[in-house]
């Protein structure tokens, strides 16, 4: 009884201590290294049951955070060359290198923690160890292939209550809810959303598999209806 009482005290003393935005900072971290280590061992996805559809996202956004992880090297090898002050140096190391875990870590996160279709028609949405959003299954009144490339962030929800989790600079797929959805966004505000578009690799068998857990709307449609100049209308 003792060591859940001091978990407990140890907690409440770091909730009362640290502020809020340093917690979540430091639970960033842990989770970063936590996924990168997962993907490094190739244990598979994060938080998939048996029976659940885990949906990958990481693949469209490769390219681009790899391209990111080359300038980051050569920035580290350039600075360490050009900067003569040893502090100065030492601290643009240090500052160079962590940037380059963020890269490899964020990348890693988002691989092993995919969207995943609950066997009952739930849907949980992710980015990396940014976002956590979970919808039951009863909320869901449609899904439908949606082609589109907004330009909000991810996690971003407009004032008409429609979120976007672009991966690459688009989204595939749109699921409307009977209801709004309350949700932390990636840096610490809530926000609520009752119209979530999302990126998956494949969308085809994630808007089957929607619709197979019996709550989405038969007749929706499956084509992919880009906005105007393939732009949010």
């Amino acid at each position: 009884m003792r060591a859940p009482r001091r978990a407990f005290a140890l907690r409440a003393a770091i909730a009362d201590t640290v502020p809020a935005p340093v917690r979540r900072l430091i639970a960033h971290e842990f989770s970063l290294v936590a996924g990168l280590l997962r993907w490094v061992s190739r244990r598979g996805p994060q938080g998939v049951p048996a029976g659940d559809l885990p949906v990958p996202y990481a693949p469209a956004q490769a390219a681009t955070l790899y391209g990111f992880l080359f300038v980051c090297v050569v920035e580290t090898v350039a600075l360490a060359f050009l900067i003569p002050w040893p502090v100065v140096h030492a601290i643009a190391l240090v500052v160079d290198v962590w940037g380059c875990f963020l890269v490899v870590a964020l990348h890693a996160s988002c691989v092993v923690r995919p969207h995943v279709v609950g066997a009952d028609g739930s849907l949980r949405l992710r980015y990396g160890a940014l976002l956590d959003i979970r919808i039951p299954a009863d909320r869901i009144a449609s899904v439908r292939c949606d082609r589109r490339f907004p330009e909000a962030g991810p996690g971003a929800a407009d004032e008409n209550g429609i979120a976007q989790l672009a991966v690459g600079g688009q989204t595939t797929i749109t699921v409307e809810l009977t209801e709004p959805v309350g949700y932390t966004r990636v840096l610490g505000r809530p926000a609520e959303a009752r119209v979530f578009r999302f990126y998956a690799d494949d969308p085809a068998p994630v808007v089957a598999a929607l619709r197979a857990g019996g709550r989405a709307a038969p007749g929706g449609s499956t084509a992919q209806t880009p906005g105007p100049s393939g732009r949010e209308p």
